[in-house]
This record gives structure tokens, C-alpha cells and sequence, in this order.
């Protein structure tokens, strides 16, 4: 026993003089390189990219009423298939209309937009399968609920007999040859929020999304007929305008409540008109001359904002650069300073409808227009993204104009801003880089991740993980394939339901650099990948180095592979290159084998250099073997 703790000790000696990093990187050299970093504004890490799914009047999707249910899904899969090839993110889909529903509600009946008649029950569950198909492709699904409207025509005897609707009449008015739920009455409102909540208890969505029909849009000459609801809810109140704004923000408030006590990570957003105020009327408005949501619709949106009371807001900027009413750059501006410093994100509503369609202004006779508003985004870094109406503009593409946008800003992926403070899940460990027909494949192990981002760079590129340049792609599963041929070292992030991202990085190194002592062999099913390598022992030093690209200076786990055998080295030596000298540990390799096992946790340095070695200086008998080694950023 002596004997073999000198010649350990012995061992330890020389290995410390023999291993050298290839130019290990100072923690301070790490920061200043990260600070040479400079990201491409064309290739944002972050942005949230989305378009909006229409369902009411057949708009989007249904494409019209009476579809079969495969007709139905096929039409669906193509939208989403449309928004990944966009490089988009996210989807923004009508799920109530006209205060009816895509799900089997308890509350409200089957959509008429489904098969024609309100409350015909489509056959299958619309809701559950478009959530399950969008998160398929790793796209976020914001349910979109029209608040107050029932029905585009003010005929209630059109409306199924056990519509809400049409059994209590006293929560209804006629307005502008439509229908509408009366904002003013608390049960009115606490039925509505219930109907939402229906869809976010049970299923899988990632946002509750409201447009901007809050109060109807007015109409010449007619008033609307609320005066004796006023009367009796309105105590404390000196005018009706007030009261009625009360209203809707009784409904932002309560549900941006509930949402968040149902589901801490669903995401609650409202689009609302693009105007708040205009500073002719209020200081506190924008250089804009257009009809004023607040006083109009009764929609208090900057309040919204500076209150808490959503996550994001995406105001419908549908006008172009230059509009003399309502210049786009003088509101993204504007909207910009509403959001600073609240945590409020903010992305812009954009008109894909207008682009190249005749009767528009001129501007929008210009492909370029929509690609010049991601340009004037730029300038606002609050401004974190944009979202498409509609789903059938975006596909049209007129002049080419969406192609423009995706060739000048959405040439890579793109994660999803996050949200809120919660912390990112552990890093996942990558467990495999095969090469195959169709590319190369990652496969990795994660715990607590919903979903995990892959990039492929060089380690010494401070870029590796700033911006998107290296960034392939994000997936739902544990695996990726790489189509491309592109060289460097593939990088696994962890993402969590709210999109932090693990700040760490793992590596699997399958097979080592070695003399031509060390021989090959494929014999043992236990091996990782195709083969390992194996020598017999020596007193010299020939070790087998498996090389790794560290990040950064920090802690990492070390992990290493080999099949076991009866007849392998009980004392087979594991150098590790940490910081500060060579460490060397011993692993009997006669049992345990088939899987990852713990050399211990160190401190490395960041670089390229020979991270593990295995060496054949052992007083022990039987093969050592070298077949891989995993290294991760500590948990």
C-alpha cells in the first residue's frame, strides 16, 4: 500500500509539469473579450416574432365553415409550418371571437366559424390540437379572446338558444348593427373572465392575448345605450367616461390576476389602438393627431402599463413612416418611453394587410415599408419584437414584402424575450454528436427545461452565445439535427417556460487523441459511440488526451465513459487540466462501466486545450481504457 501512494504522488509530480493548457484565459481576459463582443442588430438573440391567426369571418383559418376535421388540421399545420419558415416564434390565434368558443366551453357555444352553425360541435377538440401541433415546432401559443363583441349583426334571435347572450338579455346592447356584452355590468364581467379561465386551466397555453375592442368603436350619431347601467353601478362617479374606463381596467386587472394565480408562466397581452392620446390633448400623448383609444374605446393602455397589469403590450401601429396623423416612428417612440423601466414588454402590432394592396397610401405601394419599421424598431431597445395581421398577408407576401423582412432581420432564429425573474433550469449535458445521412445530430440530457437552444461556434468567439449568428435552432426535445457542414463545437442552453436560459454549456468528447500504443477496439457493447481506445500499462507517461473547448473560466463537473471489465485497470489515472495545476484521480475500471461516472467537480480555465487525459502510468494490471468524457458547467 506504501508502495503504491508513493508512486501515485510520484505520478501526480510529473503530470502537473507535463500538462499545459494551450493559452488559458484570465477571468479578466474572459470579460474583456465578452466586452469585445459586438452584436449584429440584424441577428437579435432575443425578439419575439408572431402572426396573428384569424378565426372570425373565416379571416385566416377556417378558411371557411363546413371543413372536414382533416381538412381543418391539414389547413392548420400549414399556418404553422408558414411561421417556422418565417423564423417566427410564436402564434397569436383567435380562440373566442364572437363570444363563442374553439373548445368545448362550458360557459359559451361551439363557434360558428367552425362549421357554420353556432354551437355545431366540430368533432374533435380545435384548442388542444392546435396548442399540441404549435409546441410540436416549439412556437408559443397566445390564445386570442375578443372580450365584449357577440356577434357581428344586432339580431339576437340569430343566436343559438343557449347562448349566454340571447338567455340574459339585459347584458346585451345593440350598437352599430352589432351586438355587444354591456362592460358596465360586474356579472357580465366576472362571466367573461370565467370563459377565458376556462381555456387557461385547461389547456396547455403559453399567453392569453385581448385585441382592442374593448368599448365599441363609435359610430356617428348613435350613443351607446348604457345610461341606466351607469345609473346603477356608477356611484362614485361624476361621468359616464370614467366609469366606463373603470370597467375595462376591472377586466386587464382581475384577469392579469387570475391568469397568474392559475399560472405563474402564462403570459398576458393586449393589443390595443396604436393612439393613447394626443398631446394636443394631454402632455403626456404622442406627437399624433388620430382617434384617441382612451376617450374613444375607453381604454386606458398606458395605465395598463405602468400599473403591472400585463406582460406585454403590442399596440397596432398599422400606419407607415411619415403618416402625417400618425407617423409609425413618432408612436414606436413613444410607446417605447411608456414601457422604460416598468418590465412591461413591448412589441409592435404591424399591417401586413396593407402592403401592396391597391387604395392604400402610397408608401405601402413600397416593399420595403414593413422591412424600414424593424429598421426604426432598432433604435429602441425596448421595442423587443412584432407581430403580423394577418396569417393570409403574410403568406400572400405582396411585392414581396414579408420575404424582405425575413432576408433583413429574420435570417436567424430568434428566442423569445424573457419573462419575469424566475431561473433558468440547470444545464443540460450533451451525450452524443453523430454523424448521419442527414446531417449531424446532438443529443443531450436536461432536467426542468421546457425547451433547449442549440448553437454551433468556435469557444474562443466571444459572440458564441450573444447574439444569433451561431444560434441553429431551439426544440421541445433532446435532440437536433444539423443539416449544415459548418465547423465548430456545438453548445446546448436550457431554456425555462418563461425563456431564461441556463448560462452554461456541455460537451461530450468521444474518443481521445492517442499514440499508436493505444489500440482500437469496438468489442464491448458498453462503449460510448463507435469504439474506444485501450493500452496496457506503463511506467511512462502516454497518456490518451481528449481535447475540449471551455467557455469560460468557472467551475465544471468532468464526467468520463468506459465499458468495464473483470480483466481492465482497477487504478486507472484520470488527469484533469484544472486551474492551477494537474489533478489526477483513480477509477477502477473493472466494474461500472456503461455509463457517466464523476471524476469530481473543477475549476477550469477557458480555452481549447487537452481538458481529461488517461494514463497508462499505473502500478495496477489490466487495460486502461479511454473512450469519452463529458465536461459541464457546474449546477
Amino acid at each position: 500500500m506504501r508502495a503504491v501512494t508513493r508512486l501515485a504522488a510520484l505520478l501526480a509530480l510529473v503530470l502537473t509539469a507535463l500538462v499545459s493548457p494551450a493559452a488559458p484565459s484570465s477571468a479578466a481576459a474572459l470579460s474583456a473579450a465578452s466586452a469585445a463582443c459586438v452584436p449584429d442588430p440584424a441577428t437579435p438573440k432575443r425578439q419575439f416574432r408572431a402572426m396573428w391567426i384569424s378565426s372570425v369571418a373565416n379571416i385566416d383559418w377556417p378558411s371557411r365553415t363546413g371543413l372536414s376535421v382533416s381538412a381543418q388540421q391539414t389547413e392548420f399545420r400549414s399556418w404553422l409550418d408558414l411561421a417556422v419558415q418565417k423564423r417566427m416564434n410564436a402564434v397569436v390565434v383567435q380562440v373566442r371571437p364572437t363570444a363563442d368558443a374553439l373548445w368545448p366551453s362550458p360557459y359559451e357555444p361551439w363557434s360558428q366559424w367552425l362549421t357554420g352553425t353556432q354551437g355545431g360541435n366540430p368533432g374533435y377538440d380545435p384548442l388542444a390540437f392546435m396548442v399540441a401541433e404549435a409546441h410540436a415546432r416549439n412556437l408559443e401559443f397566445h390564445a386570442w379572446f375578443n372580450p365584449y363583441r357577440v356577434a357581428n349583426h344586432d339580431d339576437p334571435s340569430r343566436l343559438v338558444a343557449s347562448h349566454p347572450a340571447r338567455k340574459n338579455p339585459g347584458w346585451r346592447f345593440a350598437y352599430g348593427g352589432k351586438l355587444y356584452y354591456n362592460p358596465g355590468i360586474p356579472t357580465v364581467r366576472d362571466f367573461i373572465e370565467d370563459a377565458i379561465m376556462d381555456a387557461v386551466t385547461r389547456y396547455d397555453v403559453d399567453g392569453v392575448h385581448l385585441d382592442d375592442y374593448f368599448y365599441p368603436y363609435p359610430v356617428s350619431g348613435q350613443a351607446i345605450p348604457d345610461s341606466a347601467t351607469f345609473a346603477q353601478y356608477g356611484g362614485g362617479f361624476s361621468n359616464v367616461a370614467d366609469w366606463r374606463r373603470d370597467n375595462v381596467n376591472l377586466l386587464v386587472r382581475e384577469l392579469d390576476e387570475r391568469i397568474h394565480a392559475a399560472k405563474a408562466h402564462v403570459a398576458f397581452g393586449v393589443s390595443p389602438f396604436g393612439i393613447w392620446r394626443n398631446a394636443a390633448t394631454d402632455p403626456l400623448g404622442s406627437r399624433t393627431s388620430g382617434l384617441q383609444s382612451y376617450d374613444s374605446i375607453y381604454a386606458d393602455s398606458r395605465r395598463w402599463v405602468k400599473q403591472g397589469w400585463v406582460d406585454y403590450l403590442t399596440p397596432q401601429l398599422y400606419w407607415h413612416i411619415g403618416h402625417a396623423a400618425a407617423d409609425y416612428a413618432v408612436l414606436t417612440a413613444w410607446w417605447s418611453e411608456v414601457v422604460r423601466g416598468t418590465g412591461v414588454q413591448l412589441y409592435a402590432g404591424q399591417a401586413a394587410y396593407r402592403t401592396g394592396v391597391s387604395g392604400q397610401d402610397p408608401a405601402w405601394q413600397d416593399p420595403a415599408e414593413l422591412s424600414d419599421h424593424l429598421r426604426v424598431n432598432r433604435a429602441h431597445p425596448e421595442m423587443l419584437g412584432d407581430v403580423y395581421f394577418s396569417a393570409k398577408d403574410v403568406r400572400a407576401d405582396r411585392l414581396g414584402g414579408f420575404s424582405r423582412v425575413v432576408a433583413d432581420h429574420y435570417s436567424r432564429p430568434a428566442l423569445i424575450p424573457p419573462r419575469g425573474t424566475a431561473g433558468a433550469p440547470p444545464a443540460p449535458t450533451i451525450t452524443s454528436v453523430t454523424q448521419g445521412p442527414g446531417g449531424t445530430t446532438v443529443s443531450w440530457q436536461g432536467t426542468g427545461a421546457a425547451s433547449y437552444a442549440v448553437y454551433r461556434g468556435e469557444a474562443a468567439d466571444p459572440c458564441l452565445v450573444t447574439d444569433a449568428r451561431n444560434l441553429l435552432g431551439t426544440t421541445r426535445g433532446t435532440s437536433f439535427t444539423d443539416p449544415s457542414s459548418g465547423q465548430g463545437t456545438y453548445h446546448v442552453t436550457a431554456l425555462s417556460r418563461t425563456h431564461q436560459e441556463s448560462g452554461s454549456f456541455s460537451v461530450v468528447v468521444d474518443g481521445p487523441s492517442a499514440s499508436s500504443a493505444w489500440g482500437t477496439s469496438a468489442y464491448s457493447a458498453q462503449r460510448h459511440g463507435a469504439d474506444y481506445r485501450f493500452a496496457a500499462p506503463v511506467a511512462a507517461s502516454d497518456p490518451a488526451w481528449f481535447p475540449a473547448a471551455v467557455p469560460a473560466t468557472g467551475s465544471y463537473l468532468v464526467e468520463v465513459w468506459h465499458p468495464a471489465d473483470p480483466g481492465y485497470n482497477s487504478a486507472t489515472p484520470y488527469i484533469v487540466s484544472a486551474a492551477g495545476g494537474a489533478r489526477t484521480v483513480l477509477l477502477d475500471q473493472r466494474t461500472g462501466g456503461g455509463q457517466w461516472r464523476s471524476l469530481g467537480t473543477f475549476t477550469l480555465n477557458a480555452g481549447t486545450y487537452n481538458v481529461v487525459g488517461v494514463s497508462r502510468w499505473t502500478s495496477a494490471t489490466g487495460y486502461v481504457v479511454a473512450d469519452a468524457v463529458r465536461v459541464s458547467a457546474s449546477p
